[in-house]
């Protein structure tokens, strides 16, 4: 056998008859699909080991809050639709909430339970994708195929709603566009009754699998002294023991007349983030229930004029989206535009600790870890 001294070659590192590796950057992203987005990641790897990873956003950047200024204030609330684009919706409801406080208007009671009726609608709609494309980057491909096969339902509904299945651009300041169509909260319930029978299904599925358990219990822990210092919020914060939820501890709109059971884990990995998204998804089903059983006549909107001009000042209004505290700062001049419009966007604060999840995993957790944050894209760049 040829040594070294015959060849010349020696071995990278080999030092006192020790082998070790080089360190090597892989990029991971922009196009990698586990990264559901654009989002690139610059691993440093020492074998299969993740010694550092660099996120690097942008890709998507569209520039939502400098058109949010130049446009007027209704004009704004569709742009809304385009940062966490699984949840139009819940960003619609904070920017409109964010307005109203600074007006000073309260939105009708109907108005405020037809909210929480397709707040909770969508946060289960995002849910589904969550857990879909988890089970997806893990190497489950029914899980998608069963959760969007159920969202589709959600849209259907909103579309007989709104006019439209994504983009909805449902909300007004001082209430919503429409009234539920003729026969639409018997169709919503009949929805929610197949729902929870399939969420049963799915949940047999992925809960309780060998392979599933094994990529995702004792991976990615998060200390709750961790996630506070982070700022994260929602499922990810829950799921690491700190029973933190906007809808109970800042309640806003109807949820200060209907109870909210926030879903919280102990364990701070990411089979405990997985299981509060499938447990919230049985909750937001209990609490349209809620909604459609308690929801009152009257107006479903408050009359304001068509150039809305909020008197001069700032605010800041936050709710519980799917990812978490979904805030919107404004700041009026006095006119028809707003002077300033900043969004808090979840997922944009639940990434900063992607870094630190990932040092000393291995190189197959990454998908695992990344894919509990439940990160959207459009709502990290906006």
């Amino acid at each position: 056998m040829a040594t070294e001294q015959d060849t010349g070659i020696s071995s990278p590192g080999a030092e006192n008859g020790e082998i070790k590796s080089q360190e090597m950057l892989l990029n991971m992203g922009p196009q990698h699909p586990s990264t559901h987005g654009v989002l690139r990641l610059v691993l440093s790897l020492e074998g299969e080991t993740v010694t550092s990873c660099t996120p690097v956003i942008g890709y998507l950047h569209r520039g939502i809050e400098k058109i949010l200024e130049n446009r007027p204030i209704m004009g704004g609330i569709r742009y809304m639709d385009n940062a966490d684009y699984l949840s139009p919706m819940l960003n619609e409801t904070a920017y409109a909430g964010a307005v109203e406080q600074l007006m000073g208007i309260e939105p009708p009671r109907r108005a405020q339970y037809i909210r929480l009726l397709v707040g909770e609608l969508q946060r289960i709609a995002s849910h589904l994708v969550a857990i879909g494309t988890y089970g997806m980057d893990l190497g489950a491909f029914t899980p998608i195929l069963w959760a969007f096969r159920d969202r589709e339902g959600i849209l259907s509904l909103f579309e007989a709603l709104g006019g439209s299945r994504f983009n909805v651009n449902y909300m007004r300041v001082g209430g919503v566009l429409h009234d539920f169509p003729k026969n639409w909260l018997k169709e919503c319930e009949a929805f929610l009754n197949q729902l929870e029978k399939n969420v049963d299904e799915l949940s047999r599925l992925l809960t309780g699998n060998e392979i599933f358990m094994a990529r995702t219990q004792g991976v990615g822990y998060i200390d709750p002294q961790q996630a506070i210092a982070y700022g994260l919020t929602g499922p990810i914060l829950r799921a690491s023991g700190v029973n933190w939820d906007l809808r109970v501890n800042r309640p806003y709109m109807a949820y200060r007349e209907v109870a909210v059971n926030p879903q919280v884990r102990q364990e701070g990995d990411c089979f405990a983030r997985y299981m509060v998204r499938l447990n919230e998804i049985y909750e937001s089903i209990r609490l349209c229930r809620v909604a459609i059983d308690q929801m009152p006549g009257g107006p479903i909107g408050t009359r304001t004029p068509i150039a809305l001009r909020p008197p001069r000042g700032e605010t800041y209004f936050g709710l519980e989206s799917s990812k978490g505290e979904l805030g919107v700062y404004f700041i009026s001049d006095g006119s028809e535009y707003p002077w300033r419009a900043k969004l808090r966007g979840p997922s944009f604060v639940n990434l900063q600790i992607l870094p630190e999840l990932l040092r000393g995993h291995k190189m197959s957790d990454v998908i695992a870890i990344m894919g509990s944050l439940d990160l959207v894209l459009g709502e990290v760049d906006r």
